[in-house]
Order: C-alpha cells, then sequence, then structure tokens
C-alpha cells in the first residue's frame, strides 16, 4: 500500500470519527450551540471528501492488484461519508421544523390557514431559485467530478507510457553502444588493410629488386 495513501487514510478515520462524535452530540444541544457544532462538522465534511478525492488519485495511479483494495475501501469511506450528510440533515430539519412551530405558536400565529397571495408568490419565487441554485451546484459538482476523472485518466496514461519509453531508451542506450564498438572494429580492420597493402608493397619491390640483382649476375 501506498505511504501517501495510509497518511491520508489515517486522517480521514481520526476525522470521521470525531465528525460522528460531534453529530451525536449536536442532537442532545440546541440554540448557538448547535449551529455552532453543525457549522464545524460541516467543514469537516468537505475536508473529509477532500481526504477522499486525494486518496482516489493516489490508489488509481497503484498496480492494479492493489489499487482495487484501495477502491473497496474508498466505496466504504464514501458510504460512510453519506451517512454521516444524511445525519446532519436531519438534525438541521429537525431543528429547522422545531424553532419554526415555536415561532408560530409565540406569534399567535398557529390557528392561521389562509395565506396572501403575495406571500404565496414570494414562496414559489423564492423556491424556485433555490431549485435553480441547487442546478448549479449539481452542475458545478458534476463538472468537478468529471475533471477530476479526467485528471486520473490522464495519470494513468502517463504511468503506462513511463515504462515503455523507459525501454526505449535503454534500446537506443544499447545501440548507441554497438555502433560505437562497430565504429571501432571497422577503423581497426582499415588500419589493418593499410598496414597489409604497406607490408605486399614491399614485399614486392624486393622481390623485383631480387629479380633484378639475380638477372644482373645471370647475364654477367
Amino acid at each position: 500500500m501506498s505511504e501517501v495513501f495510509e497518511g491520508y487514510e489515517r486522517q480521514y478515520c481520526e476525522l470521521s470519527a470525531n465528525l460522528f462524535r460531534k453529530c451525536t452530540s449536536a442532537s442532545a444541544l440546541d440554540g448557538e450551540q448547535k449551529k455552532q457544532t453543525l457549522s464545524e462538522i460541516t467543514g469537516g465534511i468537505d475536508e473529509a471528501e477532500s481526504l477522499i478525492r486525494k486518496m482516489n488519485l493516489d490508489a488509481r495511479t497503484l498496480q492494479p492488484s492493489v489499487k482495487a483494495n484501495l477502491l473497496a475501501k474508498l466505496r466504504e469511506y464514501k458510504s460512510d461519508l453519506n451517512n454521516l450528510k444524511r445525519e446532519v440533515k436531519r438534525i438541521t430539519f429537525g431543528n429547522l421544523n422545531a424553532a419554526a412551530r415555536n415561532e408560530l405558536l409565540e406569534s399567535g400565529l398557529a390557528d392561521t390557514i389562509a395565506v396572501s397571495a403575495d406571500q404565496r408568490t414570494r414562496l414559489m419565487s423564492t423556491t424556485e431559485r433555490l431549485g435553480k441554485s441547487s442546478d448549479r451546484i449539481k452542475d458545478s459538482q458534476r463538472t468537478m467530478l468529471e475533471t477530476e476523472d479526467l485528471g486520473v485518466s490522464i495519470l494513468e496514461d502517463l504511468h503506462s507510457q513511463r515504462q515503455p519509453l523507459l525501454r526505449a531508451h535503454d534500446t537506443l542506450h544499447g545501440v548507441d553502444d554497438n555502433i560505437g564498438r562497430s565504429k571501432r572494429i571497422l577503423t581497426n580492420m582499415s588500419r589493418r588493410m593499410n598496414k597489409n597493402k604497406w607490408t605486399i608493397a614491399c614485399i614486392g619491390t624486393l622481390l623485383v629488386i631480387a629479380i633484378i640483382v639475380i638477372l644482373y649476375f645471370k647475364l654477367k
């Protein structure tokens, strides 16, 4: 397993355990303390998601046998984080509903049934704006995930291309050595050929001189 992955995993486990403890304690709180605790939990969830993304990127660069086990772990971590998000929503909306009921009771509007057209219009407009904002957030998340997947794919491609490039470099280095050896062999052969030419020329000259001397003495 990658040491980088283990470091992120250790941070995530500690953060996740702390968030679950805070979530449990938030159920018993109210008022500003509850809001503060929920705000801390939300920030912690963002940090946990960032750690999961980092683990995912690191895991996808490892060998397939190791990567499969790590990705299975990440699926469990994502499931735990989704459970935590649902619990936070339950606590948050439960708190809002209780506050709304208290406000209605205090203001004496619990028995009011009719709602003015203006209020309905404002409510529908607000709901529509919230829906559009939610769609934009979903689009941004989808774009972020697509960008993350693209980055992971590029890392995998680079990792897969690294080995062929290294092998090609070693092959070129070997070819360069062979060319160097061949050049030295050809140089030595050329030197030997030149030496042989001079040797043959000398022997031929000596033979011609010997023949001339022999003929000279015979004729004389």
